[in-house]
């Protein structure tokens, strides 16, 4: 282990042989997640008579300490501090800076489709480059950007997608930013995040039709084993999507064919 994951402010600290870090990282190492009573069943192993409160008192200096990740209500993996940083290639780059430009103020957060590419089995052969804004703002963006190409969409519907997006890279859809989305800033462009980017595909079979059925599940196994994903914010997400309750269902089902791989 890394001196760093030994980083544990001295007021909270508690020897490092209790905390049994080595073996602790050896048992959960490749379990995407798990919970407050597998931890303590880990240490009941050599301490049968431990109490629920020391457990506690070392899932918090774990936590402190780097070595555990919290990604729900008592629900932890191991930080492997794979956090999710989306490319931002050059046509992005162009867009914002155009955007940021004519509308200095407005709240803008741009991606490609093709993120999605890493999680999936099979390609789909139409990319689109979303430029998500307040909503009050959507008609405005889209016909500032339909001055310079005429691949620019708003709001398209399933029609427009199948008949008049071309297939590429080109392709710019306006749409509506849902308040509060978890987003992030790469490049010093405001940019998706891994929780965003599972949360709308599973909320819109329009846009992401390429990723629906079983390549949706496909990128929701993969991107959970890859990068860390923060359960809490996504269902915030959801919520604000107004979609928690199917999404934590479906999320449930995945579980469950996750047992019997």
């Amino acid at each position: 282990m890394l001196y760093l994951r030994y980083k544990i402010k001295q007021s909270n600290k508690i020897k490092t042989d209790k905390l049994n870090i080595e073996n602790l990282n050896t048992k959960f190492k490749e379990t995407p997640y798990f919970f407050t009573k597998d931890i303590y069943e880990f240490y009941k192993i050599n301490e049968p008579n431990i109490k629920a409160t020391t457990v506690n008192w070392r899932v918090y200096n774990l936590i402190q300490g780097g070595i555990l990740k919290r990604i729900g209500i008592g629900k932890f993996c191991i930080s492997k501090d794979n956090i999710y940083k989306p490319e931002i290639n050059g046509k992005i780059k162009s867009l914002n800076k155009k955007l940021k430009k004519q509308f200095p103020f407005l709240d803008i957060c741009i991606w490609d489709t093709s993120l999605y590419n890493e999680f999936m089995k099979h390609q789909p052969g139409k990319y689109y480059i979303l430029v998500e804004v307040e909503k009050f703002s959507t008609e405005s963006v889209f016909y500032f950007l339909k001055s310079f190409s005429n691949a620019v969409f708003h709001e398209p519907n399933n029609e427009i997608i199948n008949k008049y997006i071309p297939e590429g890279k080109d392709s710019v859809i306006v749409k509506s930013l849902v308040s509060e989305a978890p987003t992030q800033i790469m490049n010093g462009i405001k940019t998706v995040t891994i929780e965003k980017l599972l949360v709308d595909i599973f909320c819109d079979e329009i846009i992401f039709s390429a990723q629906q059925g079983a390549e949706m599940r496909n990128i929701f196994i993969e991107a959970h084993d890859k990068y860390t994903v923060n359960e809490n914010r996504m269902m915030r997400y959801a919520d604000r999507r107004r979609k928690k309750e199917k999404f934590i269902k479906y999320l449930e089902t995945i579980t469950k064919s996750r047992q019997h791989i």
